[in-house]
C-alpha cells in the first residue's frame, strides 16, 4: 500500500503559532485569522484546521468579552483562566495533528481538544 501523499499544511503551522504568540501580543492572533482566511481552499485537510482555527479566534473573542464584562461582578478572572486553558489546549492539540498530517474532524471536553 502507498504512502499517504504529503500535505502542505505549512498556513495552519502558522497560524496556530501566531495564535500561540497571541498570548503575549494579541496582534498576532488577529493577524492569524487573517491568514487563515486567505489560505483557505486548497486542500480539504487544511481546510479543516483553518476552519478550526477561525473558529477559535471568533469563540474565543466572544469568550473574552464575556470575561471583561463580568469582571465587574468577579466572576471574569475565572472566565480569562477558562478561556486561557481552553485556547491553548485547541492551539497545541490542533497543532499536534496538523504536524501528523491529519485533519481535523471533531473537538471533544467543551470543545477544547481536536481529534
Amino acid at each position: 500500500m502507498p504512502d499517504a501523499p504529503e500535505r502542505n499544511l505549512t498556513p495552519a503551522k502558522i497560524v496556530y503559532g501566531l495564535y500561540a504568540i497571541g498570548y503575549l501580543v494579541a496582534i498576532t492572533a488577529l493577524a492569524g485569522l487573517v491568514y487563515a482566511y486567505f489560505s483557505r481552499g486548497r486542500d480539504a485537510v487544511l481546510d479543516s484546521h483553518l476552519t478550526f482555527q477561525i473558529r477559535t479566534f471568533w469563540i474565543s473573542l466572544a469568550i473574552a468579552l464575556l470575561a471583561a464584562v463580568t469582571m465587574l461582578i468577579g466572576i471574569g478572572v475565572l472566565i480569562w483562566a477558562f478561556l486561557t486553558v481552553w485556547g491553548l489546549v485547541r492551539v497545541i492539540s490542533g497543532f499536534l495533528l496538523a504536524n501528523d498530517g491529519k485533519p481535523v474532524t471533531g473537538t471533544r471536553y467543551l470543545g477544547m481538544m481536536a481529534y
